[in-house]
C-alpha cells in the first residue's frame, strides 16, 4: 500500500513563505512523477506543479513564477516552496504519485493565506 503523507501546511500572511513536503512510502519513488494539486472551497483540483522522474518540471498558472518543485529520491520526498503567497492560494494541498497505471493521492494539507 502506497502512502503519500503531507506535512508543512498552515497560516501565513500575504506575500510570505511555505514549504509543503510530501513523504512516499514506495519502492519505485525514484521512477515515478509526483505532482502538487490544490483545492479550494467551492473550485475543482488544480495541477500546482509536477516533476518527472528525470526531473523535469511543469507548473500549471498558480505556481509559475512563484513556487519550485524539487524531489529527494534518497529520502522519497517531494517539495513545493511557495513563495509571495497570496489569499486566493489559499486551499488544500494535496500530494500526487504516478507510476505507470498507479496513481495515488496524500491526505492533503491545508495551507490559508491570511492577514
Amino acid at each position: 500500500q502506497v502512502q503519500l503523507v503531507e506535512s508543512g501546511g498552515g497560516l501565513v500572511q500575504p506575500g510570505g513563505s511555505l514549504t509543503l513536503s510530501c513523504a512516499a512510502s514506495i519502492s519505485r519513488f525514484s521512477f515515478s512523477t509526483m505532482g502538487w494539486y490544490r483545492q479550494a472551497p467551492g473550485k475543482q483540483r488544480e495541477m500546482v506543479a509536477s516533476i518527472t522522474n528525470t526531473r523535469f518540471t511543469s507548473y500549471g498558472a498558480s505556481g509559475k513564477g512563484r513556487f519550485t518543485i524539487s524531489r529527494d529520491n534518497e529520502k522519497k520526498m517531494v517539495y513545493l516552496q511557495m513563495n509571495s503567497l497570496k489569499s486566493e492560494d489559499t486551499a488544500v494541498y494535496y500530494c500526487n504519485l504516478r507510476y505507470g497505471n498507479l496513481n495515488y493521492w496524500g491526505q492533503g494539507t491545508q495551507v490559508t493565506v491570511s492577514s
